[in-house]
């Protein structure tokens, strides 16, 4: 098993959630996150001010999948994240050693 680990862009969710819903991926986590890459945040003009802003707002995308599916899955979040711009974002790919299925006690893939 793999976990994928997607940081996009926020207006990027819906092109995402349907890409991995359209390549298999039965369940997926959200998580509203901050942080800064290579930009190291943006700054902002508002009434005549600047403001500078170092944590920049990014989605966390997790997705735990099977490992014969995982490089293709991640295209699948690259090509839909994909704006072109500066912080489009990151994908990781990771390695799961166990899961378990709280409800029922199923383990590994029949977890999934």
């Amino acid at each position: 098993m793999k976990l994928i680990t997607a940081i996009i862009k926020p207006f990027r969710l819906d092109e995402v959630r349907q890409a991995l819903s359209g390549g298999g991926v039965q369940g997926l986590t959200v998580t509203e996150v901050r942080g800064f890459g290579r930009q190291k945040g943006h700054s902002e003009a508002y009434r005549g001010a600047e403001y500078n802003f170092n944590l920049v707002p990014k989605l966390k995308i997790e997705a735990v999948v099977e490992d014969d599916d995982a490089f293709r899955l991640a295209d699948l979040i690259a090509r839909a994240a994909h704006t072109g711009n500066i912080g489009d974002g990151k994908i990781f790919v990771s390695h799961i050693e166990n899961a378990v299925r709280i409800r029922t006690g199923e383990l590994d893939e029949t977890a999934l």
